[in-house]
């Protein structure tokens, strides 16, 4: 595991691309990282990505039963709602652990695909997701959110999404 790690984390290979996700070392890099700094307060980077949701997609709040009858505007003090951005964020963090394991990846991306097709949730919702979530991570990363990190972004929610809908298929 060490070597396979040290392959595309090592600073060495930061140009060398992933075959199985199309990330170089440098774009897993950018990733992680950035993503480590969202991930330190976990519900409110979910509130964030949840609410712009659910702002920028009206409907897409009518299938969440836990808090459809909420307020949008009461919905980050609601804890149903917390528990749900929480469950997003743990999601995401464990999809960006498992970048170098790409077997495990895909067991994730298939499992959330598999249950997200069962509740009935689309692809387009998961397309609308990606813009809301790619806006939330340009405002709360600030400078730190490059063209190089945007790029590196896009890529891999292309690449998770490409496993994400296979589930769809079957």
């Amino acid at each position: 595991m060490g070597s396979s790690l040290s392959l595309f984390w090592g600073s060495a290979n930061d140009n060398v691309v992933d075959p199985a996700t199309g990330l170089t070392g440098r774009q897993k890099k950018l990733v992680q990282s950035t993503w480590a700094l969202c991930r330190k307060d976990p519900i409110a980077s979910g509130v964030a990505i949840m609410t712009a949701f659910f702002k920028a997609h009206p409907d897409y709040h009518q299938d969440f039963a836990g808090f459809k009858d909420v307020p949008l505007d009461e919905l980050p003090g609601n804890k149903k709602f917390q528990a749900h951005c929480l469950a997003v964020v743990t999601t995401l963090s464990n999809v960006i652990d498992s970048m170098n394991d790409t077997e495990l990846l895909a067991a994730n991306l298939v499992s959330i695909g598999e249950k997200h097709n069962k509740r009935g949730q689309t692809k387009q919702q998961f397309l609308d997701l990606k813009e809301v979530m790619m806006e939330v991570l340009r405002q709360k990363l600030g400078a730190k959110f490059t063209a190089e990190t945007s790029e590196a972004w896009n890529k891999t929610l292309d690449a998770a999404y490409s496993i994400i809908f296979s589930a769809y298929s079957t």
